[in-house]
This record gives C-alpha cells, sequence and structure tokens, in this order.
C-alpha cells in the first residue's frame, strides 16, 4: 500500500569535484560546474511545491562550493531539512559560516585506524575527521560518523564505537556498501556479515536501516516486482542543472531545468520514464542505499516494516523527527 505519491527527497549535486579520490566511488573523475544561487532559489521553491522535505546536498564534497552556508539558509528558510556528507577536510574551516544550518551533518570515517581510512580515501583526511569532530561538539553540532561497511572491515566496527563514536556521543551510521557502474566495491556480504551488521544496529548510538540487510539476503531490486522508487520518491538534481532520471547511477537521462523544475517534473516525458522506476534491466540486483531509503519509507511492505525500527530510533536520537510533521 502506498502511503506517500509524491517525492520526499532531493540529492542535490552541487557538484561532482572531489578533494578525494575514494577506491569504491567514481563521481569524483567526473568534470564539473558548481550550482548557482540563482538557480538554487527557483528549484527549492519547486521541490517544496512537490512536497519534498529533505534536501541532501551531495557531490563529490559539498564543501568545496563556496557559498555552501548560503545554499543550506535558502533550504532552511523554507522549512525543509538539509543533510551533508563531508570527507571532513575543509570542516574546520568553514564550521563556522555552517553553524546550524545542517540538520544532519555526516563525516564519512572507514576505519579507526588512520592509515587504514586513508588508503580508503586517497587522501590523508583521518586527522580531519577528529578535528572536525572536536569542532563540531564544541558549536553544539549533532555529527554522525558514516562508516561505509565492507566485508574486509566489518571487524572494526567496535573499535569504532568505544574509541570514536561513544566517547563523542555520536551516532555512528553503518553504510553497507553497494555495487554500481564498473567500481570496484569487493563483492557482496556474507551472511555473517549480515548478521553483525544487524547485531550491531541494535547497539546504544548506531543506526543501520535493517531493510538494507533484508534486501540484501533478496539479492536487491527485482525488475519483475520492484522495491525500487527511485523516481517517485527521489529528485536527483545535476550541477549542470538538469533533473536526472531515473536516478543519479543509472543516469538514462537528464533534461535542462530553466526554472521549470515543478512542472518538468509533473510532465508526460518525466512521468514515462518516472513510470518505470525499478523496472528498467539495469535495475535488476540493484541496493543502492541513498534510493533504497527513501523506497521503504512511502510503500507499507516488508521492507517498510523492517526500516521503521531503525527509523524511529534514528530520528528519536536526532530530534529530527518533530521536522518530519
Amino acid at each position: 500500500m502506498r502511503l506517500v505519491s509524491h517525492p520526499v527527497l532531493c540529492n542535490y549535486y552541487i557538484t561532482y569535484r572531489c578533494n578525494a579520490t575514494c577506491s569504491f566511488c567514481d563521481i569524483w573523475e567526473r568534470p564539473s560546474p558548481y550550482v548557482t544561487l540563482e538557480n538554487m532559489r527557483d528549484n527549492l521553491r519547486d521541490l517544496k511545491r512537490l512536497g519534498v522535505r529533505v534536501i541532501d546536498f551531495t557531490g563529490g564534497e559539498p564543501l568545496l562550493h563556496r557559498q555552501l552556508d548560503d545554499l543550506l539558509r535558502e533550504a532552511k528558510n523554507l522549512g525543509l531539512i538539509t543533510t551533508i556528507t563531508t570527507n571532513g577536510l575543509l570542516y574546520p574551516k568553514y564550521a563556522e559560516r555552517l553553524h546550524g544550518l545542517v540538520d544532519m551533518l555526516h563525516f564519512s570515517l572507514d576505519s579507526p585506524i588512520a592509515e587504514e581510512h586513508d588508503k580508503s580515501r586517497g587522501v590523508k583526511c583521518f586527522d580531519k575527521v577528529m578535528e572536525s569532530i572536536a569542532i563540531a561538539r564544541r558549536l553544539g553540532e549533532r555529527p554522525d560518523i558514516l562508516f561505509t561497511v565492507f566485508e574486509h572491515n566489518v571487524h572494526q566496527i567496535k573499535q569504532l564505537h568505544e574509541e570514536i563514536c561513544l566517547p563523542n556521543d555520536l551516532v555512528l551510521i553503518l553504510n553497507p556498501v553497494f555495487e554500481y557502474n564498473d567500481v570496484e566495491t569487493g563483492g557482496g556480504f556474507s551472511e555473517k556479515t549480515l548478521q553483525e551488521m544487524t547485531r550491531w544496529g541494535k547497539q546504544k548510538n548506531v543506526y543501520l536501516n535493517d531493510a538494507f540487510i533484508q534486501l540484501r539476503r533478496d539479492g536487491g531490486n527485482h525488475v519483475e516486482d520492484p522495491v525500487c522508487l527511485a523516481g517517485s520518491t527521489t529528485l536527483v538534481i545535476s550541477p549542470e542543472n538538469k533533473l536526472v532520471l531515473p536516478c543519479y547511477h543509472l543516469g538514462l537521462k537528464d533534461f535542462p531545468i530553466e526554472g521549470q523544475l515543478y512542472n518538468l517534473y509533473r510532465s508526460d516525458e518525466v512521468q514515462k520514464l518516472v513510470a518505470l522506476e525499478g523496472r528498467l534491466p539495469a535495475c535488476e540486483g540493484c541496493a543502492i542505499n541513498c534510493y533504497m531509503q527513501p523506497s521503504f519509507a512511502v510503500e507499507m511492505n516488508r521492507y517498510w516494516w523492517k526500516a521503521l525500527p531503525s527509523t524511529l530510533k534514528y530520528n528519536r536520537i536526532k530530534g529530527t523527527w518533530k521536522q518530519l510533521f
């Protein structure tokens, strides 16, 4: 049963540029402009009209955008929930400017061991993440640690939780790695690792959407009975100010927005692509978290029930549930 019929999330790629070269990501390889404040204002207005509640200012590395604080302020002024994930390299420089503008601030950290984290990111940034945590806490921010889980680092959850998250009262978000395009992510998860992630998801200050685990056990999305609702739940906007469909990672077609996002999204051409969500050949086996999470939230099925306890837990800890109503 569909509970919400309108899009709820915008993945707003404000630039594809990045100051890291993560081994499990290819976005940093793409040339890219930066979004303009003028385009952002028009699009935010239409996103709110379409029913979107959450704006993920993403990239690339979003803090490379020198007007990021202005972009966030525009979103906050419209009552939208803002979220950013950063590698921490630039946060100490811009923390004061971003103060109070990010509802869900995530610092990426893939290992509690500096050398291992820096190797996975292709740049020395572990110490910057530690510095960023200290600065954010001093400012009264409540950042999370986003830990991308692989088969080879699941054993490090305990150390990361005990040595970094609990002492700093941070939520540890477990983000199971996903495959896409030709990016090498190290293969799938063993049942033992899936069970270990589920166990950790029940611990204090740990968030894991357990529907991610169920989806992987089920072999991902299946085109004959799709769980993915990316096209109808999530709008993807590129740095070139284009609407990308059906999702960023598949990116079959993009449409110039030209100040008409509301009408463009509701147009027949776009809605025909939206209707194919989860049913395209490339959608078979997909388990991309950033599109599955909103998909789980709008339709009452077994994934909705799997996701519900962890969703309530996170929003209770962060206090963001109040902004959803």
